[in-house]
């Protein structure tokens, strides 16, 4: 459920464009009539935004908004504006071409997104970037966290509820000899299953593991893996239980203990906005007794904040 608040009457994205020019006129930016308009708008609004904008100005608004915002502002508006499938191209190309240290934050897109909208990134990361992503894992990463993500963005996944009670026993039964049950563990195993299965028939096989060896699966994977593998096995797993849920936890990480890691900050609020961000705000709320909204508040200041908190929309507590 998306939070994003779009005005009652709406300006057409010709009106749009015009008062985007205008705040960008003359001495300084009018930043804040720039986040009135940019963060209530939905990815159709912002993308006719911008083809008007290049018509009537012969400029690139993501490239005008690069030479007017700074720092976080920046990084989150120019995030924003882009369409879904494109941010996530974006994150993931800057994670392994550009920034390998940062391999987190492309293991934690690819992993926690639908087969449909892995599909759609794809395409969009090959026209953006002239490379197949499947290319750009394969030469840029290596070792099993290379050939985890390389099986989830290339192999197709049933995306519906219904779920196989009893290939989810085997499947458990399969996972246990591949990793508890045995001296080393098969990576292999873990990789096909975790790529093939549908996030239903995930969290039932998560289930059945539990039943059968009284132990969860994400404990097996803790315990039999380590580094971005881990990581990766254990973003699919709790995506497939629960994302908003997991979202949450990501947000509370980033603002818990002294400063704030701003880029996953930006990351998960814009790319999960028109998603899921209701669900997170209310999970968030469960978990931690506080609002994400307050969090963010007393975590950020300035116009950055102000982007963030309209995005996050009113708070539902």
């Amino acid at each position: 459920m998306s939070t994003l608040t779009v005005p009652p009457v709406l300006t057409s994205p010709r009106d749009d464009a015009v008062q985007l020019y205008r705040a960008f006129k003359g001495l300084g930016c009018d930043t804040a009539a720039v986040i009135t308009i940019l963060a209530h708008r939905d990815a159709t609004q912002r993308a006719l935004i911008r083809q008007e904008y290049k018509a009537m100005y012969s400029d690139d608004l993501l490239k005008r908004l690069s030479s007017e915002l700074r720092g976080k502002l920046e990084t989150a508006v120019l995030l924003w504006v882009h369409d879904p499938a494109a941010r996530d191209a974006i994150i993931v190309r800057q994670a392994i071409a550009v920034d390998v240290v940062n391999l987190r934050a492309a293991t934690e897109v690819i992993c926690s997104r639908t087969p449909s909208q892995i599909q759609f990134f794809k395409q969009i990361y090959h026209s953006m970037f002239g490379v197949s992503l499947e290319e750009d894992i394969k030469q840029r990463l290596t070792g099993d966290i290379m050939k985890l993500l390389l099986a989830y963005v290339s192999t197709s996944r049933y995306e519906g509820p219904e779920v196989d009670r009893e290939m989810a026993e085997k499947d458990a039964k399969v996972l246990f000899k591949a990793g508890e049950k045995k001296l080393g563990t098969d990576e292999k195993t873990f990789i096909r299953i975790f790529s093939e299965r549908s996030r239903a028939q995930l969290a039932a096989i998560d289930f059945s593991y539990h039943n059968m060896y009284k132990n969860s699966l994400k404990k097996a994977v803790k315990s039999e893996t380590s580094g971005y593998f881990e990581f990766g096995l254990l973003t699919i797993l709790k995506c497939a239980e629960n994302p908003a849920k997991y979202f949450a936890k990501v947000l509370h990480k980033a603002m818990k203990g002294m400063g704030t890691d701003d880029t996953t900050l930006i990351q998960v609020i814009v790319t999960r906005t028109e998603i899921d961000l209701q669900y997170i705000k209310a999970e968030y709320h469960k978990k931690y007794k506080k609002s994400l909204n307050d969090a963010v508040h007393s975590e950020t200041s300035g116009h950055y904040r102000t982007f963030l908190l309209s995005l996050l929309g009113p708070t539902t507590h």
